[in-house]
């Protein structure tokens, strides 16, 4: 995808809905204004019913009520926008939670929640998987919330939606002087507008901000320590908050966690690695049952296919959704959104076995879907947001001359996604702000123990990050369970070894002895 410094997953479930009623039928946010004398950690948050998620947190109706039938609540929490002035201008950070019933004596407090990107709505995503944590909710109000420059919270604006249509279905992999310069040209075009319509924000939605905010949540919501549970890059942002603040974590699980050791193009060679990782268990997976693969004879020949295939597309793109047609790159997309999740493999056999016969929507809905476009053509601002929270804390900012250098080594990972994920690295060429660092410092001497979750078939957050994350918390605070598994993350994934264990530790304080395996 052009721009995207790293391949990000959108909610499965919506995918999943959208694609089963495809094959059965085939920005205002909270406004900052001046602060006050008052101090911000005395503010009362007003919770009310929660309105229908904006444009940039995705569009669609109101969140539906819990299975008890309580209703998720709402607020506004302010913060300063620039937190070298905490006494300046603020900012409005949109907050969901659905409060603790498992009884006011059993209650240990607020839960929050980060589920990545950087730039997902951690408001319109807690209720689509919210019947997932219930067992947590016992003793935990459910807490998330859409963090600055995110969906309500002062989101980021680039592109509008029919300039992404064409942004999204442009030559990301490029062959040519020609294309390349294209490719050049689009980039500084989105980042551009970035600029245009974003100027205030950009300079304040680095990690280390949002780690702020999060403290001062804590504070908001009554509690002396921060209870947190991170997903992918909530991982990353976990780890720069237990550096900011060791003695403020509670109980705080990583699952799907980022390498915090690599530089932006370590870590994008190391998702290359990740996507084909998952992309030969995903072919393995299919001609190895009993009912014939319709893909391919073996895995090899699965992959040979979809190379081809991809190769075709590059030269002529088949129809997709109409009026779009399915490119190359659309076509990459699809094909990693659906390694995010085993659940969504089906659909990508699916996918391409109409794709091999002329018909790209199936590969389109899940392209879709990691960019940020719902089924009305409105876009939320998953990737205005993801570009500039990862510009924001990466110093690197690499030329085209680095990326060609780079080619060998990245096709080598991953003959699919290696091209794909390399000249991904020119997003942050010419940003208008400076990046923060090479990588983040998670070290935190003095925290607690952190739960740290890594997934051996992990395609986005490869399963070697959880235990650099472990040696980077430091001694005696990063505590490693591994996941024998498919997909991004390993608590969703619905294993009992996984579970069990995260449920003793946050609801128990139970820590699981180092080194714990679960399959």
């Amino acid at each position: 995808m052009p721009n995207a410094p790293r391949l990000r997953a959108s909610a499965l479930t919506a995918t999943a809905v959208a694609l089963s009623a495809l094959l059965a039928g085939c920005s205002d946010g909270p406004g900052g204004g001046s602060s006050d004398d008052t101090d911000l950690t005395t503010q009362r948050l007003g919770w009310k019913d929660c309105p229908a998620p904006s444009e940039a947190e995705g569009g669609g109706a109101a969140p539906s009520p819990l299975p008890d039938g309580d209703e998720w609540q709402c607020a506004t929490m302010k913060a300063p926008l620039d937190w070298d002035e905490p006494d300046g201008e603020t900012i409005g950070l949109a907050l969901i939670r659905a409060e603790a019933d498992g009884g006011a004596d059993r209650r240990i407090g607020s839960l929050v929640f980060n589920f990545g990107g950087p730039g997902g709505s951690g408001v319109t995503t807690l209720p689509a998987f919210g019947q997932d944590y219930a067992e947590l909710r016992t003793r935990y109000d459910l807490v998330s919330f859409d963090p600055r420059g995110v969906g309500r919270s002062a989101p980021v604006e680039c592109l509008d939606d029919k300039q992404l249509d064409t942004y999204f279905q442009q030559d990301a992999t490029p062959d040519d002087a020609a294309e390349r310069t294209a490719l050049l040209d689009s980039t500084e075009r989105f980042n551009a507008a970035c600029e245009r319509r974003s100027k205030k924000v950009l300079p304040h939605v680095a990690t280390t901000d949002t780690a702020r905010d999060m403290d001062l949540m804590r504070q908001v919501l009554g509690d002396d320590e921060l209870y947190y549970f991170g997903l992918s890059y909530g991982t990353e942002l976990g780890g720069v908050y237990a550096h900011l603040f060791p003695k403020h974590v509670g109980r705080a699980v990583f699952d799907a966690v980022v390498d915090p050791t690599k530089t932006p193009a370590q870590g994008s060679l190391a998702q290359a690695e990740g996507f084909q990782l998952a992309l030969d268990n995903f072919a393995e997976d299919c001609t190895s049952k009993a009912e014939e693969c319709p893909i391919g004879a073996d895995a090899r020949d699965v992959e040979d296919r979809i190379a081809r295939l991809l190769g075709e597309l590059d030269q002529e793109p088949i129809p997709g959704l109409f009026p779009r047609e399915l490119t190359q790159t659309a076509a990459t997309g699809g094909i990693a959104q659906a390694l995010y999740s085993k659940d969504l493999w089906e659909y990508l056999t699916d996918g391409l076995q109409q794709a091999y016969d002329g018909d790209g929507r199936v590969l389109m809905v899940l392209s879709d879907a990691l960019n940020g476009r719902n089924e009305n053509g409105r876009y939320s601002n998953i990737a205005a947001a993801n570009v500039a929270i990862n510009c924001a804390d990466e110093n690197p900012r690499y030329d085209p001359a680095y990326v060609e250098r780079e080619l060998p080594d990245f096709r080598k990972a991953s003959p699919l996604f290696g091209e794909y994920l390399a000249w991904s690295m020119l997003g942050c060429t010419d940003w208008p702000v400076a990046g923060a660092a090479e990588h983040p410092d998670v070290s935190a001497p003095g925290a607690p123990p952190i739960l740290v979750i890594g997934n051996t078939g992990d395609p986005a957050t490869p399963y070697e990050g959880a235990g650099r994350m472990v040696e980077a918390l430091g001694k005696g605070v990063g505590v490693e369970l591994t996941y024998r598994g498919q997909g991004h993350g390993a608590y969703d994934s619905g294993n009992a070894c996984v579970q069990n264990a995260v449920h003793g530790y946050l609801l128990d304080g139970k820590v699981p002895p180092a080194d714990t395996v679960c399959s």
